[in-house]
């Protein structure tokens, strides 16, 4: 069978593939890589026998098409056979391998068949959810402050209303994502990062019930000011992929992602917040909530 393009309505074929998949970064959850398809960047995927192969491509060339992490639904695919099947289907090797996975078979092993080099521009951040759920304790004491601040002037006045993201709102949504991209200037061609997640986010949006994507929104005076998306990614860690607010509301990103480790992860120990690709201000930004841990990526070389 040849690779096809990821689309969403492959969701329901793929899916039995991510339901006890192994890896911690952000990138292996299914939703993700639906609506991370577009004219930017695209995944295509191939069943082989028991596994589930996955490449991506950048039609407008920004990157070289590489592989990722293989998926299995029974078992473990080890470097040897990492190692043939990326021949296979000749590719030199993969990107996006987590750390877990080369501590699990060893260096020594994996770079007896591949060159190992480390993306940091792909290191997840990774929180645990009571922690943002409650910022308790002093290091979270200005997100407090922030948080009290809106509080007064909006929650404490009913002017503030969270509810769940379905497609009934999917229109005011998209309204509200065209209203953030104008304030953060998210055309293609002042920013490929933003344009690219712009379209990522209008994926989302769009097939949010039928993915099973997860979502809230936040509204001040009835209008939405704010969004949260997330998808399952393992048994113990979601994955926040998208998370968007207003910067002139003072406190609103720090009420709201409080908003969204209360009502999004309730049953899931860790949030992933995906990485920083590389990005000062994101890496400030994403280090301000203390992350208990981040899982790095490397990529595979075949030698």
């Amino acid at each position: 069978m040849d690779f096809r393009l990821l689309e969403p309505g492959d969701y329901e074929t793929y899916k039995p593939f991510f339901r006890n998949q192994p890896y911690d970064l952000c990138i292996y959850t299914l939703p993700s890589l639906i609506v991370w398809t577009n004219s930017l960047a695209r995944h295509f995927v191939q069943i082989r026998d028991d596994i589930l192969m996955i490449y991506i491509d950048y039609p407008k060339g920004h990157s070289l098409p590489h592989l990722i992490m293989p998926i299995s639904q029974e078992r473990e695919i080890m470097p040897e056979e990492l190692y043939e099947l990326s021949k296979s289907v000749q590719f030199n090797g993969y990107s996006n391998v987590p750390e877990a996975y080369i501590d699990h078979y060893g260096r020594d092993r994996i770079e007896s068949l591949f060159r190992i080099n480390e993306q940091p521009e792909f290191e997840d951040y990774v929180y645990r959810a009571k922690d943002l759920a409650s910022l308790k304790g002093k290091k979270y004491s200005k997100k407090r402050n922030l948080i009290h601040q809106f509080e007064k002037e909006f929650v404490l006045e009913n002017r503030v209303l969270v509810e769940q993201m379905t497609g009934v709102i999917q229109d005011e949504c998209l309204t509200f994502l065209e209203e953030w991209c104008e304030e953060k200037d998210c055309g293609e061609e002042k920013d490929k990062v933003l344009a690219c997640e712009r379209e990522a986010a209008i994926k989302a949006i769009t097939y949010i019930d039928s993915i099973e994507l997860q979502g809230i929104c936040l509204r001040i005076d009835g209008k939405i000011n704010a969004f949260g998306i997330a998808s399952v990614l393992n048994k113990k860690m979601c994955v926040l992929h998208f998370e968007k607010a207003f910067n002139n509301v003072k406190g609103l990103y720090q009420y709201f992602d409080r908003e969204c480790a209360r009502h999004l992860f309730t049953e899931y120990e860790y949030i992933n917040k995906e990485s920083d690709m590389g990005l000062p201000g994101i890496a400030h930004a994403k280090s301000s909530y203390f992350p208990v841990m981040k899982v790095k990526s490397f990529k595979l070389t075949r030698l």
